[in-house]
């Protein structure tokens, strides 16, 4: 897959594309349809694919400070583009004057000049240009004008939930990591790299990796989860027990990330994990001394290594 930063970047030569546009933060089942589909038809009309995309996410740029939580980092998303089989990536800097570009500059500069679009496809929802101003309705309009087609791709629901960005982040927020691994087709994950704490699962029996993670990541509610630890570096997954909160048996104030990987021993300082939340085992407690505390981590494992087999 080939990977721009910018419209602009996209080769001189290039051909007739199938383009589709979006954030598609989680690159849940909803953008995997629509993605999906631009890819199908991509192959039918003999064209290339390219997905379009924006970082930072346009809300922060919008609403400075409005930043929603993020479900996917950007490399860990064009990972999964790739994996559908995408031919091209444009990623779009997201940038107050982008924001200002009229709905017909948008479609003339990107989908025109640049990516010579000859379908786009976009979801029911989608909305483009300063203030939004653009629907599918005008984009099939100005496609007629500018010679490409458009085919909108319906939302994907299941038992009356439609999936998107917004209903998995809720669902992550509430710790419910198992119906947002349904509407995302695969569990959710957190990255970070691993460093120092305060050692104190050590010195209770349970090492931790503490996952330093992006300001802006989708972290679940505070509690304990079942979870696979990634080592991405040495495509390893271990089971691990997962502790999201602030540690009130010790009166913490910091909310961390901290994973205890069952069954392992070596050294994980420094390293970028990946933690996938299989689901949530309990709630956050605080226990009047260390005993029932240890006692209650140990349950945890054993349920952990229930959970996930």
């Amino acid at each position: 897959m080939q990977r721009w930063r910018g419209y602009e970047a996209a080769p001189g030569g290039w051909g007739r594309s199938v383009v589709t546009i979006g954030v598609f933060d989680g690159v849940h089942k909803g953008h995997q349809a629509t993605i999906g589909h631009a890819v199908a038809r991509a192959r039918q009309l003999g064209v290339q694919s390219v997905v379009v995309t924006f970082d930072p996410h346009p809300a922060e740029v919008v609403r400075p400070g409005s930043h929603p939580a993020v479900l996917t980092e950007p490399a860990r998303k064009a990972e999964l583009i790739e994996a559908l089989g995408v031919d091209a990536l444009c990623v779009v800097p997201f940038t107050p004057a982008f924001s200002r570009l009229p709905a017909e500059a948008f479609v003339h500069d990107i989908l025109v000049e640049h990516l010579h679009a000859a379908l786009v496809v976009v979801g029911e929802n989608f909305r483009f240009g300063h203030k939004a101003a653009g629907d599918v309705a005008l984009l099939e309009r100005l496609g007629r004008a500018f010679g490409f087609s458009v085919e909108g791709a319906s939302l994907v629901a299941e038992a009356s939930t439609v999936f998107s960005s917004t209903y998995i982040r809720a669902c992550v927020d509430a710790g419910d990591v198992t119906a947002a691994g349904v509407a995302l087709g695969r569990p959710h994950r957190v990255e970070g790299v691993v460093v120092r704490g305060d050692q104190r699962g050590r010195e209770l029996g349970f090492p931790t990796a503490n996952l330093l993670c992006h300001r802006h990541a989708a972290v679940p509610a505070d509690g304990v989860y079942a979870a696979w630890l990634v080592r991405r570096g040495h495509r390893e997954r271990l089971a691990a027990a997962v502790s999201v909160g602030t540690n009130p048996t010790f009166s913490g104030r910091e909310r961390r990330v901290e994973a205890y990987a069952l069954d392992f021993s070596g050294d994980l300082y420094g390293e970028r994990l990946a933690l996938d939340f299989v689901t949530r085992l309990r709630g956050q407690v605080r226990y009047d001394s260390v005993e029932p505390l240890i006692a209650q981590m140990n349950e945890d494992v054993e349920r952990t290594r229930r959970a996930l087999g």
